[in-house]
């Protein structure tokens, strides 16, 4: 969940009234968010850098609360302000509205074709006649990096930029230009610089090298000019220095570049609410039309309000409450959902949505908004009308217990879900298989090491020996979970299996440890050895011999489970070990725990 640190004393002075820490915390979990910590600006510096770097900061309280990720309305003073006094019945929720411009004209923002190739959306508004201070200037940039991270997924999907439209002037073009041919003064720098020169710059940048791949292999840069040919800014990287944003700033222009024209809707929408309560004429934006690469002409933000309509016996039974449609209408209002009774006898209730409430998608976030209303702590608990016996599924039962057992010979059980597809392929000398067809991908991997979702627990079994090959030998190590593989049969592309393995790291390859352990566990599910006892043939288990790029040759052995190959055990190849940092032998065992239930 974000986080956002506000100045205690701002706070209560916007809401009017004074809290305890006890009362406010109660307010916060009242409306469904959570006073995290409280501190200060010194008491956060000397935590991170050292009491002397803390001399002369502030001793100002501030509020550290956590939000719900889908309340982007919540991440600004402005907005949690605005909330908390339509909660608390002080006042009533705004009515947001787009204005024409006093002159008749709107502005414009032309974008090219050549955006088609990189970043293709654009949107864009005007805040008209804003009054900044230092407490609201820090606000409205802090909101732009918390959107950044959040809806803008670390602006790949959405960056922001807004600019002084004093000092500019429109019709403004969106264009893709050749890095190359672009130069201009950056935010907070005092000579220009081409693109090539800027990304060169700001790769020591602590804050702005991440943001760097982004756009940095494609041929062609975003742009953002004005009529004159001044660059307002390079997207989602930096802002031009001619058009910063001053304490002294009158009008704003709001523009956002993205990958996802709804996300930059909601982005843009959520920053022109917030801050349309600091305009002159409050909670009023000024449209801008947005000329597309064919000519089609919108006008950004839309504002949009729009309607749902709930039951009131529905919603009571889905909390576990008994009120009227006029109380729900009224809990619904407190969440600046106004709401009003449209049928009195059926319960049916008209729940009009703002801008503001993107969050809201379906009636189930409606019926959860009034649950917090009401407060989740006066729900009475029911026993349930049904008569049901719980208990744990199969999969899980037979999981737990052989945690116990390999527990008990010594095994140490952790890894992770995901991994790079190396892991799986090349570092598992499966070069031959097509690792596209096996494995699933993840979309939007945060990291490289975390491209796929593993067809194995191996490897990682390996990677976690590797990071603690300093701790005394022999590392035993397994795991009982599932790994994930494609399945054109199946309805979502792919089917879980869950299976066990363990790896025996030491000086020499201890393949009897593996093999021991497969008996104990063969021992534990109640399944003979059949090679002792003819009349077990195909009814118990054994092993044979098999070839794998995995394992060392003929070091490896294939399980057989009432006839069926289940899994392998053996002594893996040299280059594996290697491949994973490991210097000393490795043992190992997997099998596909499905058929044991």
């Amino acid at each position: 969940m974000p986080t956002i640190g506000v100045n205690r004393d701002a706070l209560f002075k916007s809401l009017g009234q004074t809290y305890t820490e006890e009362g406010f915390d109660e307010l916060c979990f009242e409306y469904g968010i959570e006073l995290d910590e409280v501190t200060s600006e010194k008491e956060q510096i000397k935590k991170e850098q050292g009491e002397q770097k803390a001399t002369g900061a502030s001793d100002a309280i501030i509020y550290k609360i956590d939000i719900p990720a889908n309340r982007y309305d919540l991440l600004c003073i402005e907005g949690l302000v605005q909330a908390l006094k339509v909660f608390l019945q002080k006042e009533s929720a705004p009515d947001y509205r787009c204005v024409a411009p006093l002159n008749g004209l709107k502005h414009k923002i032309i974008v090219t074709p050549a955006t088609q190739k990189i970043r293709p959306y654009c949107v864009g508004a005007v805040l008209r006649n804003i009054t900044f201070t230092k407490e609201v200037y820090d606000s409205f940039i802090d909101l732009q990096d918390k959107l950044h991270h959040n809806i803008g997924r670390k602006r790949t999907l959405v960056s922001i930029g807004t600019h002084d439209l004093d000092t500019i002037t429109g019709p403004f073009t969106y264009d893709a230009q050749t890095p190359s041919d672009i130069k201009f003064i950056s935010l907070n720098q005092t000579k220009a610089h081409t693109a090539p020169e800027l990304m060169e710059l700001y790769s020591k940048d602590s804050h702005l090298k991440s943001f760097l791949p982004i756009i940095q292999d494609s041929p062609v840069y975003p742009v953002i000019l004005d009529s004159n040919g001044v660059v307002l800014s390079m997207p989602p990287i930096i802002n031009g220095d001619h058009s910063k944003i001053k304490l002294s700033t009158r009008n704003v222009l709001v523009e956002i570049t993205a990958t996802d024209l709804t996300k930059a809707k909601v982005a843009l929408d959520t920053i022109v609410t917030m801050f349309s309560c600091h305009c002159d004429e409050k909670f009023t934006v000024e449209p801008v039309d947005i000329v597309g690469h064919d000519g089609t002409v919108v006008e950004t933000p839309g504002l949009p309000y729009r309607q749902e309509t709930v039951n009131a016996n529905n919603l009571n039974k889905k909390i576990g409450i008994d009120l009227t449609a006029s109380e729900i209408a009224n809990l619904l209002t407190k969440m600046c959902l106004r709401s009003e009774v449209t049928n009195a006898d059926s319960g049916e209730i008209l729940v009009t949505i703002p801008p503001t409430r993107s969050d809201v998608i379906h009636a189930c976030d409606i019926i959860e908004d009034c649950a917090i209303a009401y407060g989740f702590n006066n729900i009475v608990k029911t026993f349930p009308r049904s008569v049901t016996v719980g208990g744990q599924q199969l999969s899980m039962k037979l999981s737990e217990r052989l945690r116990v057992e390999m527990a008990g010979a010594g095994f140490t059980e952790l890894t992770f879900s995901l991994c790079s597809a190396d892991d799986v392929g090349t570092k598992m000398r499966q070069v031959g298989k097509n690792m596209d067809n096996l494995a699933v991908h993840i979309s939007n991997p945060a990291t490289l090491e975390f491209q796929v979702v593993r067809t194995s627990l191996i490897p990682g079994l390996l990677k976690t020996a590797g990071s603690n090959r300093k701790m005394p030998l022999p590392v035993k190590l397994f795991e009982i979970q599932e790994v994930v593989l494609k399945d054109g049969s199946r309805e979502t592309g792919a089917r879980n299996e869950r299976r066990l393995a363990a790896v025996y790291y030491n000086k020499t390859p201890g393949f009897e440890v593996i093999h021991g352990l497969l008996d104990r566990l063969m021992q534990i599910l109640e399944i003979k050895w059949e090679s002792t006892n003819p009349e077990l043939k195909g009814k118990g288990y054994c092993i044979k011999g098999a070839e794998d790029p995995s394992y060392f040759p003929g070091r490896c052995a294939e399980i057989y489970v009432h006839g069926k190959a289940v899994g392998k055990l053996g002594v893996l190849h040299p280059e594996v070990v290697t491949n994973f940092d490991l210097v000393c032998p490795v043992s190992a065992l997997e099998i596909n725990l499905e058929g044991f239930y």
